[in-house]
């Protein structure tokens, strides 16, 4: 592909030509792009997700790649300044410019400039990509260590690839495909260097008593030569124009506007996301930010049982309900703005507030961080470390920082982002390995050299980020186990998944904040269609297996229902009911916790979405239709609830609510006693205040008025407009008799959805209706009582396109048989 460059910036993407290095395979390949996609579409590989195919498609990632295009340069340009602007390179990558080496690239995270004045010729020039394969590369670094650096065996069957500064999970993990994307992906630009180009722009807020704010901006100017250069500071159309004498190299420059009365930019739920838009130019060049005024802190002051671990935003406390954050999928080519949107709305449709952007995936693009900016989803964001022991060989620390440099600069004027982490369970895997355990300090200096690298040289570009060493954490230089630490900082617990302890067992901690936990569940099977033939319908098949990643998973799924339910009678009913248990799993553990507040005010669990269709621990399916569990998230994620918390004796049963929002709350309940066959009749009316932004309990009931054969159900109204409903069960479902539920279902299609009507002749428990298209329900497994019905209506995703869908509805009993 040609194209000739006549403006400042030239945007070389395009279709370029792929090849591999021994030229056994040439092909084209849309950049920004992967190599795995390309082959793919040109017919020399399958598709990885299908079957088994995973295995079929890792050499790739051992191959050598080469990318190449042509572009024209007219005679007067090729003598100017010239520069490429390169990120998103995966990740050893040798840069060629008519044949001339320009740049050796080894950090996918990073953003490089290379000049290439003089390296133009008038006319046709090429720009030519090595893309050396990270399987090779990763186990020469390895070799060349002072002392062997291991990894996570179990998440990664690709080895080593702590030693390269690409995604951690693309060499694996427990649930993503091991097979190690390669290519680029930003667009590669060349641009002319007028008088100078501005490198990074930074802002920092100085707030006053009298809630005034002055936004400090300071702008990285870089030249090849002294000079003079005008610059422009805009503020959503306020501007102001400086001019600058300019040294070679970087000179920085700095504005302050002053905003008397700023609109705050607030979390979702907690008032409105005024945004503001920056833009920085000089010569050509500009940089845009958006912007959002708001106080951050975040509170470890200790107390009673510790120390706490709470954000307040713009003076108010805030209780973070939330999930953690996966790449998108695990092949670039696949992402799209639009799914990703879609993936974040529904975050935020079921009452989040947070993410945490986790330690083994990307920085995401700023688009990404404007779509939360605009959602007001905080972003707990960590720095790409996971799971791993790392590197801290000088070579190494380099490039870590110019990495925390790049990445910080970017993304630290985004007023979503409300924490910076170390990492993610960087201190734990000193535990995991022979060599670390043998000789733990060896591996913890070498770990805190790499952790205070990445806090200072953070801390050097942007001073007043908030930052938290390692996810979890009790405090800084505080290397003890945070998984079951439960007094202060930010904690993991996964005891009811990897230790398989039952449900109840969440009520035996007291986090101050849960930034991790969770239980899996299988995909709908919509998704496994998509991937699995009618014969791979079985949980044991080759084919399910390859789409569990997780050591024991499908064990711990099975034995899960052993403990709690009936076995299912047929594959479809064991996945609807896996995705049934998953949700009362992380139900049980948010009730709790949230039911301790103000001593825990945070729940992000793991995780929001898939990478590609696998069994997992994601509310959402892979390409964003909404698991069971998510239908429940969006009730006990709710900013005003009630849920009931037994007592740990199991006597007493206590209706809590609590309240997330800055106002008192009045609310009623009316609870009723369930027999197994549906039928129903109050038990009693209570009626309580819950406090603003704080938990209560409502009222307590003997577990001795519930009779044997009945069950406690209850509907609430809050004076804010809130209500719901729920149920609680002594004992285990699959000690209830329950009778023939006699589901059935009636369609009618309306403004371009389908109203679906489910009623029930007896009881029925978590009633879930599945399409066999991509879609979503307004609501989704809840309860019938005998005689009752309830239309939802369902949307699909592409409204008007293919087949009408084809519903079917489950629940305990029928799917029991």
């Amino acid at each position: 592909m040609t194209n000739t460059v006549t403006t400042h910036t030239t945007d070389l993407s395009g279709t370029w030509t792929l090849s591999s290095l021994n030229a056994k395979h040439t092909l084209t390949m849309p950049v920004p792009g992967d190599v795995h996609s390309a082959l793919l579409a040109a017919g020399i590989i399958p598709d990885p997700y299908v079957g088994r195919n995973e295995a079929d498609v890792q050499w790739v990632a051992e191959q050598d790649w080469v990318l190449e295009r042509t572009f024209d340069i007219t005679d007067a340009a090729a003598t100017d300044s010239w520069y490429l602007d390169l990120a998103g390179l995966d990740t050893v990558v040798d840069v060629y410019l008519n044949d001339a080496l320009v740049l050796e690239a080894d950090n996918s995270f990073r953003r490089y400039r290379p000049d290439v004045t003089g390296k133009l010729v008038p006319g046709t020039n090429r720009l030519k990509l090595v893309i050396r394969s990270s399987v090779r590369e990763s186990a020469e670094r390895q070799a060349k260590q002072p002392f062997y650096i291991p990894y996570s065996t179990a998440n990664s069957p690709i080895p080593n690839g702590s030693m390269l500064r690409k995604v951690q999970c693309h060499f694996g993990w427990d649930w993503n495909i091991a097979i190690a994307p390669l290519g680029v992906y930003e667009p590669p630009l060349l641009k002319r260097l007028a008088e100078a180009r501005v490198e990074h722009v930074t802002t920092r807020q100085d707030w006053h008593q009298d809630g005034s704010v002055d936004l400090v901006v300071t702008a990285a100017l870089f030249a090849t030569k002294t000079g003079h250069a005008s610059v422009s500071f805009d503020l959503d159309g306020t501007v102001q124009t400086l001019d600058v004498d300019l040294a070679r190299g970087t000179t920085t420059v700095e504005h302050v506007f002053p905003v008397r009365q700023p609109n705050l930019w607030w979390p979702a739920g907690s008032g409105e996301q005024a945004l503001s838009r920056l833009v920085v130019s000089v010569g050509g060049d500009r940089v845009e930010k958006t912007i959002g005024f708001r106080r951050i802190e975040l509170l470890t002051d200790p107390d009673e049982a510790g120390s706490r671990f709470a954000f307040r935003v713009n003076g108010v406390e805030i209780f973070c309900r939330g999930a953690n954050w996966i790449p998108a999928d695990a092949l670039f080519s696949r992402v799209t703005q639009a799914g990703v949107e879609d993936l974040l709305q529904s975050a935020v449709d079921a009452h989040m507030n947070m993410i945490r952007v986790w330690g083994g995936g990307f920085y995401e693009p700023d688009w990404f961080y404007d779509l939360c900016d605009r959602l007001g989803l905080m972003v707990w964001q960590d720095f790409m470390f996971a799971c791993n022991l790392y590197p801290s060989t000088t070579d190494f620390l380099d490039n870590v920082a110019a990495e925390v440099e790049d990445q910080v600069r970017r993304l630290s004027s985004h007023p979503s982002i409300a924490l910076w982490c170390g990492d993610n369970e960087l201190v734990g895997a000193l535990t995991w390995f022979e060599e670390s355990r043998r000789d733990r300090d060896r591996y913890l200096v070498s770990y805190d050299r790499l952790n205070r690298t990445i806090e200072t040289t953070m801390k050097k570009a942007a001073p007043d980020l908030i930052w938290w060493p390692s996810s979890p954490a009790v405090g800084p230089l505080n290397f003890g186990d945070a998984w079951h630490a439960d007094g202060a900082g930010d904690m993991h617990y996964w005891s009811v998944w990897h230790e398989n302890k039952s449900f109840d067992n969440y009520r035996t901690v007291r986090p101050r904040f849960c930034s991790e936990f969770g239980f899996q569940s299988y995909t709908s099977m919509p998704v496994i269609h998509q991937f699995a033939a009618a014969k791979d319908l079985n949980i044991a098949s080759p084919v399910m297996e390859s789409h569990q990643k997780n050591a024991g998973g499908n064990e711990r799924i099975a034995g899960t229902m052993f403990r709690y339910f009936r076995f299912p009678k047929d594959f479809s009913s064991f996945v609807y009911l896996s995705q049934i248990q998953q949700g009362l799993a992380i139900k049980t553990a948010v009730e709790f916790w949230r039911s301790l507040k103000p001593h825990c005010m945070g729940t992000l669990y793991w995780q929001l979405n898939d990478t590609w269709p696998v069994a997992s621990w994601s509310s959402l399916d892979y390409g964003g239709s909404w698991k069971a569990m998510h239908y429940m998230v969006r009730r006990f994620f709710q900013p005003v609830a009630v849920a009931a918390i037994p007592s740990d004796d199991g006597k007493t049963i206590a209706l809590s609510m609590v309240n997330d929002t800055r106002e008192a709350v009045s609310i009623e309940v009316q609870t009723f006693l369930v027999s197994l066959s549906g039928e129903r009749r109050p038990l009693m009316a209570a009626s309580g205040t819950c406090p603003a932004d704080r938990a209560a309990t409502l009222v307590e009931l003997s577990a001795a008025d519930i009779p044997e054969g009945m069950l406690l159900f209850w509907t609430f109204e809050a004076s804010d407009g809130a209500r719901g409903e729920g149920h609680y069960v002594p004992g285990t479902y699959k000690a209830l008799d329950l009778e023939p539920s006699g589901l059935h279902l009636t369609t009618a299609s309306q403004d371009g959805g389908i109203d679906v009507t489910v009623s029930a002749k007896s009881l029925a428990l978590h009633v879930m209706i599945e399409a066999d298209v991509a879609g979503r329900f307004s609501d989704n497994a809840f309860d019938l009582t005998a005689g009752t019905s309830r239309t939802v209506r369902f949307t699909p995703s592409t409204p008007g396109e293919g087949p009408s869908p084809v519903f079917t509805v489950y629940d305990l009993q029928s799917s029991a048989g």
